[in-house]
């Protein structure tokens, strides 16, 4: 067909086309603003145009899809980004994404894509015994935290429903036993979002009050009764800090809870040999989410869920039909995941933890919070006030009121040294930099603290 969109003697070439693109537009990461300029965001109106009525050239694609969005790009695979807790990606994370893209694989079913399957097992084993975590406990691959905290929180809702007599998955919440759910005062909003999707309620929680790093007071926990879940954190989104969970898993089962950990970045302080402390009793809980694409920097999206009773998160998220394959004993993923249809999250995962190992993890991660104790002390040293206890990777830094402290962040952002992000903290406005990229050198964080410095003395001291 003379208007057929290329065939298979254009995918070469073209594949090479993005590669070189793609490394070109890696390479400049350095050299240019970490933020977009604001006529390349403006370029983006360019492509709101009636859908073409024929077929374009493959290459004119991606040429237009680059010119218009590489330049309208954050910066955040690089190495001076420091907003909303984001890794970079790993260059063979990268290389083994496009390799799993190309394959093409559904990874719901290890009839139809059984390389993917057998990566996915093997990472996912690996996981465990780096996080420390039940060697028999079930994991699935999925898009983020968020996932991953609804998938841990369904399976946690089978769980307790069902020592109650009630089987959720047939009969729904109408009727059933109340489920009790207490969370700290500083839970992460994605928490409540996966409460709300699964009928537990936004706002119908306990809310246990934390201390001054905001970490989750063991004592304030009240007595529960009946289908109960805790929600506990590793890794508080502003300060980095993690909950007593010793304590409060102890406190939770022997009243019968479920414990869930939000770790979405925390939970790879496990990893960590200097760090691994921090997480002391995380391994008491019942279940787990984390992120792959922050701290193992993995490519969007790849989040984690792990479940101690692999019975419940099957029971919660199983699906049959038909027309679906057996596996012949083997481990269907689309039964542990809401998703049937689903990319390869796992060859990127198994690509880091290949290529690092157990000791190039715990370098990064280590790395990560030492550069973010460098943050901590330069900031300090000029005079600036450090809000929280730098135990981890997240710094918050206060320029005086919140006015000022929101204006040095504007300039900051402007001026594409570096970008770091505003939050609101126990009444403080603050600036938050939080380390998490493989990318980020001690060079970096000399670079971008002289930015921040003498940004904010010029805002105080015109």
């Amino acid at each position: 067909m003379d208007d057929q969109i290329d065939g298979r003697d254009a995918v070469n070439p073209l594949l090479h086309d993005a590669a070189l693109r793609a490394s070109h537009y890696l390479a400049g990461l350095d050299e240019r603003p970490v933020g977009p300029a604001t006529d390349a965001v403006a370029r983006l109106a360019e492509l709101d145009q009636p859908l073409n009525e024929h077929p374009q050239a493959a290459d004119a694609v991606l040429r237009r899809l680059d010119e218009l969005g590489s330049p309208a790009t954050m910066a955040s695979a690089g190495g001076r980004f420091f907003g909303f807790v984001v890794g970079g990606a790993l260059p063979v994370t990268v290389a083994a994404n496009w390799l799993a893209t190309a394959w093409d694989q559904n990874s719901a079913n290890p009839t139809g894509a059984p390389a993917t399957a057998a990566f996915e097992l093997v990472a996912l084993r690996w996981l465990r015994e780096l996080l420390g975590l039940p060697r028999d406990a079930a994991g699935a691959f999925v898009s983020g935290t968020t996932m991953g905290n609804l998938c841990a929180l369904a399976a946690a809702r089978h769980a307790v429903l069902e020592r109650a007599g009630w089987d959720v998955e047939a009969d729904g919440l109408f009727g059933a036993p109340p489920i009790t759910v207490a969370v700290g005062a500083e839970a992460h909003p994605t928490l409540f979002k996966a409460l709300g999707v699964l009928g537990l309620g936004r706002s119908r929680v306990v809310t246990v009050p934390v201390d001054g790093q905001g970490r989750m007071r063991a004592e304030r926990l009240p007595r529960l009764s009946g289908p109960s879940i805790v929600c506990v954190q590793a890794g508080n989104v502003n300060t980095g800090a993690f909950d007593p969970f010793a304590e409060l898993c102890e406190r939770a089962h022997h009243d019968g809870a479920w414990v869930h950990v939000d770790g979405a970045f925390g939970l790879w302080a496990r990893a960590a040999p200097t760090l691994r402390q921090l997480c002391e009793g995380v391994d008491q809980a019942d279940s787990w989410a984390t992120d792959a694409h922050k701290w193992l920097n993995v490519p969007y999206d790849s989040g984690l869920v792990f479940v101690r009773d692999a019975n419940a998160l099957r029971a919660a998220m199983s699906v049959t039909a038909a027309y679906l394959p057996t596996t012949g004993g083997a481990r269907p993923p689309s039964d542990f995941t809401p998703e049937l249809s689903r990319r390869a999250r796992g060859v990127d995962v198994w690509a880091a933890l290949s290529a690092l190992g157990r000791s190039g993890v715990a370098a990064l991660v280590e790395r990560c919070c030492a550069h973010a104790r460098a943050f901590a002390q330069g900031l300090r040293g000029a005079g600036f006030e450090v809000l929280n206890d730098v135990a981890l990777n997240q710094v918050l830094v206060s320029f005086g009121d919140a006015q000022v402290t929101r204006d040095v962040i504007e300039a900051l952002q402007a001026d594409g040294t570096c970008w770091c992000g505003l939050t609101q903290w126990q009444g403080h406005a603050a600036m938050r930099i939080s380390v998490c990229s493989w990318a980020t050198t001690d060079a970096d964080v000399q670079r971008s603290l002289a930015a921040i410095v003498r940004i904010a003395n010029r805002r105080l001291r015109p």
